[in-house]
Formats: structure tokens, C-alpha cells, sequence
């Protein structure tokens, strides 16, 4: 089905048309147009008009108001202040538009799709090989999710990448270790994702303690350990075998976690930094040749004009030591090669931490010095801030580590299932560990979306797990009663009806639903999950407010039962819709 015209832009259709009837060198002119608390909707353009005309803002809008088409879509409009115009929509217009969205049986409620939009590379959710996925992990997998299903909903072409730590030199004490010790990774029988992924990190947990203590204590051990880092890096295929165990245990592990957080990682979209590791040589060739990348005391360096040290010495970007070991700069440099020649994108999306700003910024412009991003490619680090305690501080255990993300998922499940055990009222003990888990992982996921990336945010799972205020359990409530209220219909349906008026709280329901479609994009466009989240908030609040107020059931007369059912339809399916770009469910009953 083709996209649905919004109410918006008919308006501004509308304007346009008239606004260059009135004043022909106006046409194409941004009218301004917004929704008002004063009307549906408020244009300021006019005023810069006048301006620029040297004409009376207000005799202007006059004229302009003269030229305007009411009727079908623009009921009325009104003159206001200096020359504002003031725009109330018909109210079968708002039914009519919501109709044509309800029409659309691709469930995209009218969304347009853009077709060839380009290539976006995403780089998110990178835990690191044989360690614990901690609280720090969090923010890189659900935002990345979210803004991989935003842009794929809107026609981008999205190529998925978990840049995992599976290289360095703590390999070389792992690898020795396991080599001496070759059944310290075998698995008991389990055919539970979560069970297996729980032993296989209990598995490397143990082995890494044990590995460090001999690496620590004994002399030979650790000679014999640092050369098999030399032995990995050579292409040992032996070495290669047993740090390909370390990999794929943790991947079990990985796989586990992110199937708890309700989340698709799938094993091709995992290239590791081991990865690029043949193109690191000539990624450095490549920057010395062009003078991008200079020697200094042996090691190949990229300097830059605004980095300097608190010496007031320049910072480079180290891209090879002096000693020949290579660092993250050129493992992501040469990422940076690969996504855009060999997979062709023209956006670069890297969804990491904000305290690896300075680093993205110097990899970004070398990319550019070398001519492998420029106006046609281009990269962007969607940063985000950190995860705070309820104090305000990093979030940390009592004893002052590192919180487990495994930890802090069931904790928010286990809140979560208490709240709906509560309220559950014919839901069997299966039924609501299942409720439980898609509300406590939705809690998590929207306290995170629903605050801009790059700022901070307080992790309070009371708060998290709370029926009211702007929460995930707030919106899935509201889903879940609006089904109630579709099976307490029976066998009423849903139904259209334009020729209805239209209650204040049914017209500010019903203006919102327009805007689901501009909002979708513009959190595409600008990787603003939180945009999206603010709107699907503000849409429940609209309906509850539209449920206290309009009797649906028991509306006066059989039509508007039907068109009360209708909008409560629209609203359960945008809700959805919306919920799951976020990566959240929205269960049928709570």
C-alpha cells in the first residue's frame, strides 16, 4: 500500500497553494506550520513573508486565509496576533485519515517506505570474547537494536556489525592455559540456550582466574604464555584451533544474553577485531605512503592540530607501536576500509560509549585525510552516556564492581513479574513468567530509549516497573486494556464513521495518531530512538485521557461504538508498532 498523506501535509498543501495565489514570489515558502494548544494546528510563516514583501504581516494572512479551500480537510481558519494563522481540521478528515492507515494490511499504518535510500553499516552491542557482559554492555546493544529496526522500517539497507574483543595479548595466558588444561571448557548435556549460556561463561570465568593465578605465579608459565601471542599473531594453526574454543564458548554465552534482552544478534553479523587482522599491515602502508601517518620514535602516528596533551604537546593516534604490535586505531581503520569498499556503505554508525569520543573523532578524520570517508560516505559515533546508580553515580554492586548484566535483567524481571502476578487475574503461573519477562526487559530498554543517548541516566528498577509516569509498563498497559476492550466487544467491529463529530479528547487522540509517520522518520533520520519513545508516551497518555472521558461500549448511539472501537484500534496498532521499533513487546493481556 502507498504511504498516507498526512493531515499536516494536506494542510501545508493547502497553504502553499494559497500563500503563492496571494504573493507569487512565495512560492515554495515554508508556511512554519506545527500543532498549537491554541488550534489543531498554528502557521507562523507569514510574518518573515511580510517582512521580506515590506507588507502588513496581518493584511497579509488576510489575503491569504481568502485564498484558502475549507471544507474537506481545514474546517477553519482564523486570523490571530501579529499575523499568525490559526487552523482547525475537520473532523471527518481525522477520521478519514486514520481510516486510510487502518486500510494498510502491510501493518505500516501508512509509513512511507524509501526504496535505494543507501547502505548504513551499524556498529553496536560489542561485548568482548572469555568476559562478562556488565551493565556498561547495555546501552551499545539496545539502542543499536532500536536504530537498526527504525532504519530498516524506513528502507535503509542496514548491514549489521558486533565489533567483539576477541584479540590481544590476555589470549596468549588463555590459550596456554587451556592447552594445558584441554577439558576445562567441556559441557554438560543441556539444550537450554540460557542454562548452556550460563555454564559456558561459569566455564571461562573459572579458567580465566586459574589462567592469571599460574600466569602471576609461575615464571615458566608466563614465558611459555607470551609466546603464544606471537604464535597467534603468526597464524599458528594449532593456536588458532584452541583460541577459536575461547570464541565460540563465549558466543554461547553472548548468544544467551542477548536472547534474554529480546534481541536478534545473529553469528555472521559478529566479525571480531581478529577480523581485519590481515588488513592491518597495508591499512598502515597505505596511511605512511600518503603522509597521512608519520614516524615517531618508531612508531607510525597521525597528529592533529586541536589534540594536544595537558603538556600542550600534540596527541597522536597511534596506529602501529614502536615495537610493531598494532593498536584499536588500526583495527578500526581498517573496519572503516572494509564496510566502505567491500560492503559499499555510504553510512558509518558507530553506537558506542561517549568516553571513546576523542578516539572516534581522530580515526573519523584520518578516514578523511586518507579519502576513504568524504561528503558521498560518511561516519557518525551515536554516543551514549553512562548508567548511574540510583545515587547518581556509576552504577555499581555494594562492593563496588562492575554490575553483571545477567544479574540486573532477572532482578527486573523477577520486579517486573511481582507487578503483573498483581494484577493478573486469569493468568496461569507460565502465563505470567512470560508476561514478566517481556515487561521487566521492556522497563530496561525504555528507561534506556526514552532518555536522549548522550545523556546519563539513573537506573531505578521501582521506577522502571511502575504503572504510572512515563514508563514501558504505562504503554503496555495501555495495549492490554485496549484489547480487553476489543473482546469485551464481541461481535461489534471496529468501524470508520467521518460523518461523526468528534469529541475533544477523540480530536486530540486522533491528530497525534497522524503524526506517528513524520515521527518514525525523523527518529530514523537523526538515530533518535527517544523521539519515538516521547511520542508513544504522550499517545497513551492521550488515550487514557480519551478513555476517561468517552464511554466506548457504552457509547450513545451503535455508530459511535463502532468509531470509538475503530480509534481504539488505531491506537492498539500504532502503540504496537511503535513498541516494536523500540524492541519492546506489547502483550495482549496484563
Amino acid at each position: 500500500m502507498a504511504s498516507v498523506t498526512s493531515l499536516s501535509d494536506s494542510v501545508q498543501q493547502h497553504l502553499a497553494s494559497a500563500l503563492s495565489a496571494t504573493l507569487p514570489e512565495a512560492a515554495g515558502a515554508d508556511p512554519l506550520l506545527r500543532r498549537s494548544d491554541r488550534a489543531d494546528f498554528q502557521a507562523n510563516g507569514i510574518l518573515a513573508l511580510a517582512k521580506k514583501a515590506k507588507a502588513n504581516p496581518r493584511e497579509l494572512a488576510t489575503q491569504v486565509v481568502s485564498q484558502i479551500v475549507t471544507g474537506e480537510v481545514i474546517e477553519d481558519v482564523e486570523v490571530s496576533g501579529p499575523g499568525f494563522l490559526n487552523i482547525t481540521i475537520a473532523d471527518k478528515a481525522i477520521t478519514r485519515n486514520l481510516a486510510a492507515r487502518y486500510a494498510d494490511d502491510t501493518g505500516r499504518l501508512g509509513v512511507p517506505f524509501a526504496e535505494n535510500t543507501g547502505t548504513t553499516v551499524i556498529d553496536y552491542a560489542q561485548p568482548n570474547v572469555a568476559k562478562e557482559m556488565h551493565v556498561g554492555h547495555l546501552r551499545s546493544a539496545v539502542i543499536g537494536d532500536s536504530v537498526v529496526q527504525l532504519l530498516e522500517f524506513t528502507g535503509e539497507n542496514v548491514i549489521r556489525r558486533h565489533h567483539i574483543g576477541d584479540w590481544g595479548t590476555q589470549f596468549g595466558m588463555l590459550i596456554q592455559y587451556l592447552d594445558e588444561h584441554p577439558h576445562e571448557l567441556d559441557h554438560k548435556a543441556s539444550d537450554d540456550l540460557q542454562a548452556s549460556g550460563e555454564e559456558a561463561m561459569s566455564n571461562l570465568d573459572r579458567l580465566y582466574k586459574a589462567a592469571r593465578k599460574k600466569f602471576d605465579a609461575d615464571e615458566e608459565f608466563k614465558t611459555r604464555a607470551r609466546r603464544r601471542v606471537v604464535d597467534l599473531q603468526a597464524g599458528d594453526e594449532h593456536t588458532l584451533a584452541i583460541w577459536q574454543k575461547f570464541v565460540d564458548e563465549s558466543k554461547i554465552y553472548f548468544f544467551s544474553v542477548f536472547e534474554k534482552l529480546d534481541m536478534e544478534v545473529r553469528d555472521p553479523d559478529i566479525v571480531g577485531e581478529s577480523g581485519y587482522n590481515d588488513m592491518l599491515a597495508e591499512t598502515c602502508r597505505l596511511l605512511e605512503e600518503s603522509g597521512v601517518a608519520v614516524r615517531s620514535e618508531g612508531a607510525l602516528c597521525v597528529f592533529f592540530d586541536d589534540v594536544k596533551g595537558p603538556d600542550g604537546n600534540p596527541v597522536p593516534l597511534i596506529v602501529q607501536k614502536s615495537d610493531g604490535g598494532y593498536g584499536y586505531a588500526a583495527t578500526d581503520l581498517s573496519a572503516i576500509r572494509d564496510r566502505v569498499f567491500n560492503l559499499k556503505a555510504n553510512s558509518l554508525v558507530y553506537v558506542v560509549d561517549a568516553r571513546q569520543s576523542l578516539h572516534f573523532k581522530m580515526v573519523f578524520e584520518t578516514a578523511r585525510r586518507a579519502g576513504w570517508l568524504n561528503d558521498d560516505v560518511k561516519a557518525f559515533q551515536l554516543a551514549f552516556g553512562t548508567v548511574l546508580g540510583k545515587d547518581g553515580k556509576p552504577f555499581k554492586t555494594r562492593e563496588g564492581e562492575t554490575v553483571r548484566l545477567v544479574d540486573l535483567l532477572d532482578e527486573a524481571i523477577d520486579r517486573a513479574s511481582a507487578v503483573v502476578r498483581e494484577k493478573a487475574q486469569d493468568l496461569s503461573e507460565e502465563e505470567i513468567a512470560e508476561r514478566g519477562a517481556q515487561v521487566g526487559i521492556g522497563a530496561v530498554k525504555y528507561a534506556d530509549l526514552s532518555t536522549s543517548a548522550n545523556r546519563d541516566y539513573k537506573f531505578d528498577l521501582d521506577q522502571m516497573v511502575s504503572l504510572n509516569g512515563d514508563t514501558s509498563v504505562y504503554l503496555q498497559y495501555a495495549y492490554a486494556r485496549i484489547q480487553s476492550i476489543l473482546r469485551k466487544a464481541g461481535e461489534v467491529r471496529p468501524a470508520a464513521r467521518p460523518e461523526l463529530e468528534l469529541h475533544a479528547a477523540e480530536r486530540a487522540l486522533g491528530l497525534h495518531l497522524d503524526g506517528f509517520a513524520e515521527t518514525v522518520n525523523e527518529a530514523a533520520t537523526e538515530y533518535a530512538p527517544h523521539k519515538l519513545a516521547a511520542y508513544l508516551y504522550q499517545l497513551a497518555s492521550l488515550y487514557t485521557s480519551f478513555y476517561d472521558k468517552c464511554p466506548v461500549l457504552k457509547a450513545e448511539t451503535p455508530e459511535q461504538v463502532e468509531n470509538r472501537l475503530f480509534l481504539c484500534d488505531v491506537t492498539a496498532r500504532t502503540l504496537h508498532r511503535g513498541m516494536a521499533l523500540l524492541g519492546i513487546r506489547t502483550p495482549e493481556r496484563l
